[in-house]
């Protein structure tokens, strides 16, 4: 249990201006994802809250996120068993984002006008100023932004509820695989690419830059993901 406690522990932002019941779902939530409590483990509720010195009822909330979300199971007779995210279920969820970032991409630049694109370049703008100024959380809640807007821009309602769903699980993953300087100035530099492309109605090579773009970032977690699982298979 202190090996939970402590993963779980790195991951808890208890600066955060957030209610404790959600700040402890989302360091559980991180810690699952990332692989670092190996899937088949148990997680259990008492020890862990006074391992944490943290009352029950958060640890309860976030673990039923957790069951609903089919990040763990509730087995009867043995408690709360972490399911976990397989190197074949990120794969399956890239493969997915692609398809459906090329759609909504596509539909965005048939359906938007010039004031839609001076948003979406306006947008890039603020978030060189913010790359250049290291402000690294605020890069990162822009590239999100980006990827909204474009979705808003489509109209398809349905489709970008499909796609926030797969976004809960690529946020961490986006996390890290641009957190430094190098690859930000890089996923920068596609935003850039795929915004011209859009202005340009590119249908071919729009498809092509955000396959690339997507694929980048599928190969750099799914290297941090095997070592986050030979790590804790030591």
């Amino acid at each position: 249990m202190s090996t939970i406690s402590e993963a779980v522990g790195k991951n808890l932002d208890l600066s955060a201006n957030e209610p404790l019941k959600e700040l402890v779902y989302k360091a559980f939530r991180k810690t699952i994802i990332l692989g670092e409590i190996p899937a088949g483990q148990r997680i259990n509720e008492k020890e862990f809250s006074e391992v944490m010195n943290i009352s029950r009822t958060p640890i309860r909330y976030a673990l039923q996120k957790l069951v609903e979300e089919g990040l763990v199971d509730h087995v009867r007779g043995v408690g709360i068993i972490v399911r976990g995210i397989s190197l074949n279920d990120a794969n399956e969820i890239y493969a997915i984002r692609k398809s459906l970032d090329v759609l909504a991409t596509i539909t965005a630049m048939k359906e938007m006008n010039s004031e839609d694109f001076d948003e979406l370049k306006a947008l890039l703008e603020e978030t060189e100023r913010l790359n250049e100024a290291n402000e690294i959380d605020q890069v990162l809640q822009k590239f999100s932004d980006f990827n909204e807007l474009i979705y808003e821009k489509s109209k398809m309602l349905r489709l970008k509820s499909i796609v926030m769903k797969l976004r809960e699980y690529l946020v961490y993953f986006r996390d890290i695989s641009i957190r430094s300087k190098d690859r930000r100035d890089k996923a920068l530099n596609e935003h850039w690419l795929i915004y011209k492309c859009m202005l340009n109605q590119e249908e071919e090579q729009l498809k092509l830059l955000i396959t690339e773009h997507l694929d980048y970032s599928q190969t750099f977690i799914l290297k941090e993901m095997e070592k986050h699982l030979n790590e804790t298979a030591k």
